[in-house]
This record gives C-alpha cells, structure tokens and sequence, in this order.
C-alpha cells in the first residue's frame, strides 16, 4: 500500500507559520487514522487550524 498526503502551504494559516501547522495537521491524522481500515481508496480532505481545505491524503494499491 502507499499512503499519500499532499497539503499545499501558501495560503491561510499554514502559510503564517507552516512548521505548527503542518506539525498540527500531522499530529491530528496520525491519531485521526485508527478509523481507517487503510485500503486503497480510502482518504479525506486535510484542513488547517482555520478549517480550510489545504490538501489530502489517500491509500493507493503500491
């Protein structure tokens, strides 16, 4: 399997300091991730700390 996150840091708060945020949104999916089964296909928007969409993350067949 291959995991995927892509998170786009020029815009909102993750461009402001974008060490915490992206340290936050890493910190928040590692634990959010117990409520996958982790097959490809599964996946979800990512938000900043203002709850704006700067990414993804997907499971993909390696």
């Amino acid at each position: 399997m291959k995991f995927v996150l892509e998170v786009t840091l020029d815009d909102g708060a993750v461009a402001e300091d974008k060490a915490k945020e992206l340290g936050r949104i890493l910190r928040y999916w590692g634990g959010n991730l117990g409520h996958y089964a982790l097959v490809p296909g599964d996946g979800s928007a990512v938000h900043d700390s203002e709850y704006r969409e700067v990414g993804s993350w997907s499971v993909a067949a390696s």
